[in-house]
């Protein structure tokens, strides 16, 4: 970790005056107290909207593709599909780029700023969503190579977007309604999946006419409805990004990590008053002595083990989480598939086959999102602030594991009859609401709250970034295991590896501390009182 302390021509200035430590450290308890206490206001709102809208997008540009890769089967495939590896690497891709992009930004915004890096990552995003959709086929090179390539781009900035609107609505809100405020960004993920589904279901029967006239597999119609679905994407990452370029520094980043009590305790008046900050480049700096980030200081903190198993627990339980969700997630088209859910009738080799396999696939997608995805996150906003975090994750890793165990060792009874398919849908999205009324939203909020200010984006990321791993692990062993034995015949034992990771995140879950109704600096763990320990100097 390099020092936070930034050169600035005016700390060469004459000394001004000092102010004792004792009088700063009171003042920054004092000042950290207001934003703990502050009521809620259209400030909170305004963060939740502006983080949101980041994760809206980042859902939806994720899992779009769950859709598209459908559709770029009928377009680019051969026989009407694409092969393991390209789907593989087409879903894989913005995972990978995620888990860079949580470890690059987390890193980045402890080093310069959540403000200065807040907007960046949206705006690789939406260059990236633009090269998606502009891709063509060339000899040299494949469109599913660029595609790829792209993804993986857009990866990194959805991955900066986790740790970065994580920190920013967690050191911004009122320790009360922390949770609640946390989860409800986290919940535009639901949104954003819904509506690629709905986007999906709404070009595929704008271009239905289109389809039925083409003779197999419909590539032209089809080319411009992946291209829709995706290039979309970028949209509410456009309007969302001048509020995100404007978003006021944290207090928290300019009094820790800045270590500038006097110029956070104006933003902190200024912010909760009127929901705006004033900066004044010319204006005095007050620099006090107070633990500094840096390789050895981080060494120290995480080698107590009361710090490091905190975040074992976080990182290991989002790897656990993710394995699944990612699995389902990315794959859930696969899966309604194999178990014949929904699927039409006629030959193969048929436009209208390929009409209505691609209204299936986002008819299915759309009910999956409705019945389990959505509800799950705004269970989770209702109780994580009475619950805890901590027995909402518990409960849901509990849940998933019998869930999964009773998908996979049923697997054959359930999918044997009508009756049992509906089953076994409704048992899965079971697993959707519980995986957002437990371990998805829990992961998320928990590593936002439990380390010092100086550390909470990098250790975010790190969690974050391990969760991703998770994802890049289900999805190349989904793509290389669902086919054996014959066609997503695997599919059982997929289910029954879920359950065990799920068994596996319960253990994790013990590690972590329970964050609801404590402050930022309470869940530290270290002595608040004597923080600041040398005094202010001011200069010009």
């Amino acid at each position: 970790m390099a020092s936070t302390d930034r050169p600035n021509d005016r700390d060469s200035f004459p000394e001004k005056g000092r102010v004792s430590s004792e009088a700063l450290d009171e003042r920054r308890r004092a000042a950290l107290a207001e934003i703990d206490q502050a009521p809620f206001s259209w400030f909170h709102i305004k963060v939740c909207l502006v983080a949101g809208v980041g994760f809206f997008t980042d859902a939806y540009d994720i899992f779009a593709i769950n859709i598209a890769a459908s559709m770029l089967g009928y377009t680019y495939g051969k026989g009407g599909s694409l092969t393991t590896w390209q789907s593989t690497g087409v879903k894989a891709a913005t995972p990978v780029g995620n888990l860079f992009g949580q470890l690059i930004f987390g890193w980045l915004a402890d080093i310069v700023g959540r403000k200065r890096m807040y907007g960046v990552e949206l705006m690789i995003m939406i260059i990236a969503t633009f090269g998606q959709a502009l891709s063509g086929q060339a000899p040299a090179v494949g469109i599913i190579g660029a595609l790829i390539v792209w993804r993986f781009i857009m990866g990194v900035g959805i991955g900066g977007d986790y740790p970065l609107s994580a920190i920013i609505s967690s050191e911004f809100a009122a320790t009360k309604s922390r949770g609640r405020l946390m989860t409800a960004v986290f919940a535009f993920q639901g949104w954003g999946q819904l509506t690629a589904a709905i986007i999906g279901l709404i070009v595929v029967s704008a271009y239905k006419n289109e389809v039925l006239a083409s003779t197999f597999p419909a590539a032209k119609p089809v080319d411009y409805m992946w291209r829709i679905l995706i290039g979309l994407g970028c949209v509410p990452g456009i309007i969302a990004l001048y509020f995100r370029l404007t978003i006021p520094e944290t207090p928290r980043f300019t009094m820790d990590v800045e270590r500038n009590v006097a110029q956070a305790s104006k933003d902190i008046e200024n912010v909760i008053t009127t929901g705006t900050y004033i900066s004044d480049e010319d204006g005095p700096i007050q620099r006090v002595e107070a633990p500094r980030a840096s390789i050895a200081d981080f060494r120290a903190y995480f080698s107590k083990w009361k710090n490091l198993k905190v975040i074992i627990g976080t990182a290991y339980s989002w790897f656990a989480l993710d394995i699944a969700f990612y699995g389902l997630g990315l794959n859930s088209s696969i899966i309604l598939t194999a178990i014949n859910f929904g699927s039409p009738t006629g030959s193969k080799t048929s436009s209208h086959y390929v009409y209505e396999n691609l209204k299936n696939v986002c008819v299915g997608n759309l009910i999956l999102s409705v019945a389990g995805l959505i509800p799950g996150y705004w269970v989770s906003f209702l109780f994580i602030d009475s619950w805890g975090r901590k027995p909402i994750q518990l409960m849901g890793f509990i849940v998933l594991t019998i869930l999964f165990a009773t998908m996979g060792f049923a697997y054959d009874k359930l999918t044997a009859t009508k009756t049992g398919t509906n089953v076994f849908v409704f048992l899965y999205c079971l697993t959707n609401f519980f995986q957002n009324f437990g371990p998805n939203t829990t992961t998320f909020v928990v590593p936002g709250e439990a380390f010092p200010t100086r550390y909470r984006s990098t250790a975010h990321g790190i969690s974050a970034a391990s969760g991703k791993l998770g994802a890049v692990v289900a999805q190349l062993g989904f793509g290389q295991l669902v086919n054996i034995g014959g066609k997503n015949k695997f599919v059982k034992h997929i289910m029954e590896i879920f359950a065990f990771f799920m068994l596996t995140g319960v253990a994790s879950t013990l590690l972590i501390p329970e964050t609801k109704q404590k402050s930022l600096e309470d869940l530290s763990n270290e002595d608040q009182e004597g923080y600041i320990t040398g005094p202010g100097v001011t200069r010009s």
